[in-house]
């Protein structure tokens, strides 16, 4: 149950920025918080995992940040407290917000930025002229991907629903598989990587489809150490880490406009039930969910 509440503004502690939140994302992750499928924290809790602000105030042990800064990034490993007017988030899990971006396009981004290139650089190792696999392109995770992967010089092969086809060409595919009316695992073959960000039966098709010790990264599920082995093929399950260094690289290419954001639905902070109705299947635009909050 979402309900709001006044409370105290809250004093940075160590390690601790106050920020005054501009916009905070919603993702699926909030949901799972919300639904008690991830428990990171005892309820009642802040939701809300990722924002954007201005700092107003600066807890002991930080470096690097000063009061009036404008900033971006997620909130601590709890994944909660974005979803209001003051944040205390982790100073080490923030950094300036890109100079090119808005605050709402800023609160959409750190998150699923950070979990496309943690998919591709750090646990694929892609280099270029390898092909790449990308599920649910036109997702908030999967379009990042795409044009990550394009910039690395990768061939783009990527699935998506009818309505998002020309979207994702012109994110940088090279082909797109309408999953709604085409099996990919009947028409891709001998690809390097494949980025799971749908899971189940999608995930187990794709080691068909992977060259012999080719890489599935996945930040689903796992993938049985008995089906790696079947196809002679290997993978890797994550949860994203958000850090200030992460952040900076990401900002950089938001800033020679070498990465576009997607903002679906903006809604006013008191509709942050609506936002998670709208997670849960409610009509919305393609793209972030983004709250905007006047504080």
């Amino acid at each position: 149950m979402i309900t709001t509440d006044d409370l105290p503004q809250p004093d940075p502690g160590v390690g601790q920025l106050l920020v005054r939140v501009k916009a905070a994302g919603v993702g699926n992750w909030d949901a799972l918080i919300r639904e008690g499928k991830v428990q990171l924290q005892p309820l009642p809790l802040i939701l809300g995992s990722e924002l954007s602000g201005i700092i107003e105030g600066i807890g002991a042990d930080v470096s690097g940040f000063k009061l009036g800064d404008e900033v971006y990034g997620a909130t601590n490993e709890q994944f909660s407290g974005a979803d209001a007017e003051y944040a205390v988030p982790s100073a080490r899990m923030m950094a300036r917000k890109p100079k090119t971006l808005s605050f709402i396009e800023a609160a959409s981004a750190p998150i699923v930025t950070v979990t496309a290139w943690q998919m591709l650089f750090e646990y694929a190792h892609v280099t270029a002229r390898q092909t790449v696999l990308i599920h649910g392109a036109a997702g908030n995770v999967g379009a990042y991907a795409v044009q990550l992967a394009k910039q690395a010089g990768l061939h783009v092969v990527a699935t998506a629903g009818s309505a998002d086809l020309d979207y994702v060409r012109g994110l940088g595919a090279e082909t797109v598989v309408d999953y709604k009316t085409e099996r990919f695992d009947e028409s891709v073959t001998g690809v390097d990587v494949v980025l799971d960000t749908v899971g189940g039966d999608t995930q187990q098709r794709s080691l068909r489809v992977l060259k012999p010790g080719g890489i599935l990264v996945s930040v689903v599920s796992p993938v049985p150490e008995a089906a790696q082995t079947r196809y002679s093929v290997r993978a890797a399950y994550f949860y994203v880490e958000v850090t200030t260094a992460r952040l900076n690289t990401i900002t950089e290419l938001f800033d020679s406009a070498k990465l576009v954001t997607d903002v679906g639905t903006v809604l006013p902070l008191e509709d942050a039930r609506l936002a998670h109705e709208m997670l849960g299947g409610a009509p919305h635009k393609r793209g972030k969910i983004v709250l905007s909050i006047a504080a």
